[in-house]
C-alpha cells in the first residue's frame, strides 16, 4: 500500500472487512509502514503504543474494530468494548465510539457512519477556524491535530491546511512536543506538505516566539474537554496557554464536538494518563540521554483551565468555553 499525503489514508477497513489497516505513525516521518489489525490484543496494542493515535482518529478506527471483533466469538462485543476503552483513558473519542457502537443495530453501516461524519466535521471545523486568521498570519501549534490525528483536513491544522488549498498563505511555529515528538514528526511534516511556511521549535521556546510577537495565535487540538470547559491535550498544553494569556495571544482549542463530555465536570475528574520513561529518556536517540537509573514523570496529557482559553472551535461553531455549563 502506497501513502498518499494528499489523501492522508490513516485508517480503513481492509477489503475483506476482517481487519483494520492503519498506518504505523510511530515511525514517521522516516517510514511509511501500513499495518492490518484483525485481534483484539492487536487493536488494544495499536492504541496502547500510538500505532493510531488522535483523540477522533482513535475513535473512528475504535468503530471498525469493534465491527471486526462482532465477527469474533471469542468474547462479548461489550467484553470487547471495555478492552479497547482501557487501553487509554484519557481521550473521550474512543469510549463514545464503542459505546455508540454497542447500540448500534447495524455494525457495518455504523462504523463507516463515524468515518464520513468526522470528515464531515473536520471540514467544518477547518471553516469556523478559518475565520480566526488572516492571510499571512502565522499560528503556534503543540502536538499533532492534523489530517492524521482525524481524517482529511484535521482540527487544529484545518483552518491551515483549508487556506492553504484556497491559496491563502500562513506561517507555523511548531513546538516539537516532548516527549513524542509528535509535532516535530507528524505536524511539521503535514504543514509541509500542506504548503504552510513551517518553523520547528523545542518547546521550552515558545514563550521567546509569542515575546517576539511572532504568532497571531495558538492552534491546538484536545483529548476531552470537560463540561466546564477545562481541555485535555498533549502534556505542555497547559504551559503554552500560560504563555499566550501573558503575552495577549489569543488561543484556540480545536475538536468534534464528541470530544465534549458533559459527565465531566471539571479538569480534576480528568484521569490523566501515565506512560513508560522510555519515552524520555531513550526513544528516537540512538544512546540514552540520562542517568540510569534516574527517576522520571511521564504524564501524556494535562489539563488547560477553561479561563485561559479564548474559544473552543467545534463543527457547530466557535464557543466560549465558560458558556459550556
Amino acid at each position: 500500500m502506497v501513502f498518499n499525503m494528499n489523501k492522508l489514508i490513516n485508517i480503513q477497513l481492509s477489503e475483506d472487512e476482517n481487519a483494520v489497516i492503519i498506518l504505523d505513525q510511530r515511525l514517521l516521518p522516516s517510514k511509511t509502514e501500513y499495518l492490518r489489525l484483525s485481534t483484539a490484543d492487536e487493536m488494544y496494542d495499536a492504541i496502547k503504543y500510538l500505532k493510531i493515535r488522535g483523540a477522533p482518529a482513535i475513535g473512528i478506527f475504535a468503530a471498525y474494530a469493534m465491527y471486526v471483533l462482532s465477527k469474533s466469538p471469542q468474547r462479548t462485543l461489550s467484553e470487547y468494548g471495555d478492552y479497547l476503552k482501557s487501553s487509554r483513558p484519557t481521550a473521550v473519542n474512543l469510549q463514545w465510539a464503542v459505546e455508540r457502537m454497542l447500540k448500534a443495530e447495524n455494525l457495518r453501516e455504523e462504523c463507516h457512519a463515524i468515518h464520513r461524519e468526522d470528515i464531515a466535521m473536520c471540514k467544518a471545523i477547518s471553516e469556523n477556524g478559518l475565520s480566526l486568521i488572516k492571510d499571512g498570519e502565522a499560528v503556534l501549534t503543540h502536538c499533532n491535530a492534523g489530517p492524521l490525528a482525524t481524517s482529511q483536513y484535521g482540527t487544529g491544522l484545518g483552518p491551515l491546511i483549508l487556506g492553504s488549498e484556497r491559496g491563502m498563505h500562513f506561517k507555523a511555529y511548531v513546538d516539537e512536543t516532548r516527549p513524542l515528538l509528535q509535532g516535530a514528526r507528524i505536524t511539521a511534516l503535514e504543514l509541509m506538505n500542506a504548503g504552510v511556511d513551517v518553523t520547528l521549535i523545542c518547546d521550552n521556546m515558545a514563550g521567546e516566539v509569542m515575546k517576539a510577537g511572532k504568532v497571531n495565535a495558538v492552534f491546538t487540538g484536545c483529548d476531552r474537554v470537560a463540561a466546564n470547559g477545562d481541555t485535555a491535550n498533549k502534556i505542555g498544553t497547559c504551559g503554552v496557554a500560560v504563555l499566550a494569556k501573558h503575552y495577549r495571544v489569543p488561543f484556540y482549542v480545536f475538536c468534534p464536538s464528541s470530544t465534549i463530555d458533559s459527565s465531566c465536570s471539571s479538569g480534576a475528574d480528568i484521569v490523566i494518563e501515565e506512560r513508560d520513561t522510555s519515552e524520555i529518556i531513550d526513544l528516537y536517540f540512538k544512546e540514552p540521554v540520562a542517568p540510569l537509573g534516574v527517576k522520571c514523570c511521564n504524564p501524556s496529557f494535562d489539563v488547560t483551565p477553561a479561563e485561559l482559553i479564548t474559544a473552543i472551535v467545534t463543527e457547530k461553531g466557535i464557543i466560549n468555553p465558560a458558556r459550556l455549563l
